[in-house]
């Protein structure tokens, strides 16, 4: 590619206001930098939780558990005869995972995996603690509405490092989380 100038006057003086413009929209978060997941952060989102269904998937399957794709859209995976669900999120400039999209469909467990730029946090959450303790327990609340919300979509926030207490049954480390799915999927 050539090294184009920019003939039109109209259009250099819109360029200069835009390289005036450009700094206010560089992503100025470097912590990100040299982490081996820092590229799933360039993904469209719809990707990212493909991505995050594929890493779950791959090291649950390395980790021995039976790994398949679910026959429908209501479950991701069926993991060792169980139906899951599985939500994604790379960690937040505020500090946060935020796990979208927590419906009541056909599935028993949801696995949370959040990706930060050097660690990784995952929780293994029965279906009836996410509906039940939506809007009752802390960082669950519905994505429309807030905590007195109508049913619908959950969401979950995780501050790992100041993840809520009752989120320590279900996991918090990979280790502690893949323990927790063995527990879960061997009753």
């Amino acid at each position: 590619m050539t090294n184009r100038q920019i003939d039109d006057p109209d259009v250099r003086l819109l360029a200069g206001f835009a390289s005036t413009l450009h700094p206010d929209y560089l992503d100025q978060d470097y912590s990100w930098k040299g982490s081996p997941f820092a590229w799933i952060r360039t993904r469209q989102s719809r990707q990212v939780g493909k991505i995050g269904e594929q890493l779950v998937a791959g090291y649950l399957a390395a980790k021995e558990f039976d790994v398949v794709r679910s026959p429908d859209s209501d479950a991701d995976r069926i993991i060792n005869g169980v139906r899951i669900e599985i939500k994604f999120s790379t960690l937040w400039k505020a500090g946060l995972y935020r796990f979208q999209q927590l419906r009541d469909q056909n599935y028993e467990i949801a696995i949370c995996l959040g990706i930060s730029p050097f660690n990784a946090h995952c929780w293994v959450i029965p279906k009836k603690v996410i509906l039940d303790g939506c809007g009752k327990l802390e960082g669950l609340s519905y994505q429309h509405g807030g905590q007195t919300g109508q049913q619908g979509t959950i969401w979950l926030n995780v501050t790992p490092d100041k993840a809520p207490t009752w989120l320590a049954a279900y996991g918090g480390t990979l280790r502690q989380a893949t323990e927790v799915l063995r527990g879960l999927s061997s009753r």
